[in-house]
């Protein structure tokens, strides 16, 4: 029981610091701002520490096929600490900031290629935006779709190389599902591949799509409002980091879906074999 608190404690605790990370690595962050931060991150930490402390969990899902949460627990981390220090080198530069600065503008010319996601995060920017907030905005997607990138393909990397979930033990999909209800009616195999499907088709379009209806919208949405420090971070990590978590997503549950269907073949195996020594019998 005390392992599962200090468990529980230590993830609510490690949130909230996520929650707070721009607030806390900016270097003037308004008064109004910081105690909405304040709030938000207790709140985090909070549903976290409930989440954890509970024996089954609720909302979290794949809570116990690690390290599917921790590599996106990392990479939002990364994220969130990278572009609050290229941010916080543009008013108060340091040795380091310069360093991640000149990295993400070479990272960000880099994938700011034709029909690339940062090229379209980059054409929603109003025409008449300054070219030094066109230039942040261009490094801040880049980091961040570079990053989910890399988070998508290290997990498909644990898929495929190395088996996940099998190494980490018995997989239990009422525990790790929580949100899908393997009784809802109709075959589980074909609901998982479903909403595996759905989730791999959104994750890979909306990182186009958001940026089109941004610029479709642009008469009742301006793109110039993200010239704020920390709605430029949470708005290019959303925009990167969600729709990778809805891919890794998808490659789980279709991953799960095997193993349902390789079991189930190795049972009519099984059946048929024993149904054979039986007739010979």
């Amino acid at each position: 029981m005390f392992s599962q608190i200090r468990g529980a404690l230590a993830r609510a605790i490690l949130i909230s610091l996520l929650v707070a990370t721009p607030a806390l690595l900016m270097p003037s962050t308004p008064p109004d701002t910081a105690q909405i931060v304040i709030v938000l991150s207790f709140i985090a930490g909070f549903m976290t520490f409930i989440e954890y402390y509970g024996e089954y969990p609720s909302i979290i899902e794949f809570r116990f096929a690690p390290p599917f949460n921790r590599i996106k627990f990392f990479s939002l981390a990364l994220i969130l600490i990278t572009l609050s220090l290229i941010l916080r080198g543009q008013s108060d530069p340091t040795v380091w900031t310069v360093l991640i600065t000149h990295f993400a503008h070479g990272l960000g010319e880099a994938v700011d290629f034709p029909y690339s996601p940062v090229r379209l995060v980059v054409l929603m920017m109003p025409a008449d935006a300054d070219a030094a907030l066109i230039e942040t905005v261009r490094m801040a997607a880049g980091v961040a779709y570079t990053v989910s990138l890399g988070m998508i393909l290290v997990f498909l990397t644990l898929v495929r190389l190395l088996g996940w979930p099998a190494r980490s033990g018995a997989f239990n999909v009422w525990i790790n599902l929580p949100l899908f209800d393997p009784t809802g009616g109709g075959d589980v195999l074909h609901r998982l591949r479903r909403d595996a499907g759905l989730n791999v088709v959104l994750g890979s379009l909306l990182p186009f799509l958001i940026p089109a209806a941004v610029s479709a919208a642009s008469s009742l949405i301006d793109p110039i409002s993200i010239a704020h420090p920390q709605t430029l971070i949470w708005t290019m990590t959303a925009w990167a980091f969600l729709p990778a978590s809805m891919l890794i997503r998808g490659i789980a549950m279709s991953r799960i879906a095997d193993m349902i269907e390789d079991k189930r073949r190795r049972a009519y195996a099984a059946d048929d074999l024993g149904g054979n020594g039986l007739q010979r019998a």
